[in-house]
């Protein structure tokens, strides 16, 4: 059930009484962006998140069945350095897992955490994106605030790359063990790859699931504190086709 719709500078913002609900509103919306865009081009291009919050939007984006997924080029967003690609914990096997092997894209473009070198990976993963326009970008919040890899320490609005390598906070690194993605902050990465602000912001549209009480600090902070760094998911307020799906949990400090 929806709680409640408002708008945040131009931030479409939804809460929803169960982040199952969330998700299927999102997946709705996502659907019919989707269906949308493919009356203008033949083929679109999508980025997606890999996080547990995604888990009950991806759930219920997989169930349509008439979206065209033949025509989607898919991409991910950010991925630890100093891991096993075939590892549970990486972010490419987690999407893989989730929807890339469970529906019929026309390609999946993936971060190589496992690139001889890293910094001509981020080259070759920018040269993608440079020659595939995003049309949307499926995304979450931090509890630091962050959207894909871009802690407050290293989040740049004005980044002259579209990907990067960054060394993440530890407040980053602890949320991967509240997540229940590693055991314990020692067995997480320190440094990853991630699409930058820029990368992220150029997309035609943007939809953010953001569920659970741990999120509540960061969703307050996106939506009431300045747009800056120190809150990377503020800059979401200045995008002009942006939304974003809150639970009770996560929107308690905003209901």
């Amino acid at each position: 059930m929806l709680i409640k719709n408002f708008k945040k500078d131009n931030l479409d913002v939804s809460i929803f009484d169960s982040r199952k609900e969330m998700g299927k509103q999102a997946a709705n919306d996502v659907s019919q962006a989707i269906k949308k865009a493919l009356t203008q081009k033949d083929e679109i291009n999508m980025i997606f998140a890999a996080a547990p919050s995604q888990n009950d939007f991806i759930e219920s984006l997989i169930s349509y069945k008439e979206i065209p997924w033949e025509k989607i080029n898919a991409y991910h967003m950010d991925e630890y350095l100093g891991i096993d690609k075939d590892s549970p914990q990486s972010f490419g096997n987690f999407l893989k897992k989730a929807i890339f092997s469970k529906v019929k894209f026309k390609s999946i473009n993936y971060l190589d955490p496992s690139a001889e070198d890293v910094t001509k990976e981020c080259m070759r993963y920018e040269e993608l994106l440079n020659n595939n326009n995003i049309d949307i970008v499926c995304m979450g919040i931090g509890e630091n605030g962050h959207i894909a890899f871009n802690d407050p320490p290293v989040a740049d609005f004005s980044d002259k790359v579209k990907v990067k390598i960054v060394k993440l906070d530890e407040k980053c690194r602890q949320q991967q063990v509240n997540d229940k993605c590693f055991n314990e902050i020692s067995e997480v990465p320190k440094y990853a790859m991630t699409l930058t602000v820029p990368a992220l912001f150029e997309a035609k549209k943007l939809f953010c699931m953001v569920p659970t009480a741990s999120k509540a600090d960061a969703v307050y902070m996106t939506l009431n504190g300045q747009i800056e760094e120190k809150c990377p998911a503020s800059i979401l307020r200045l995008h002009l086709s942006a939304k974003l799906y809150l639970d009770k949990l996560s929107a308690s400090k905003v209901i």
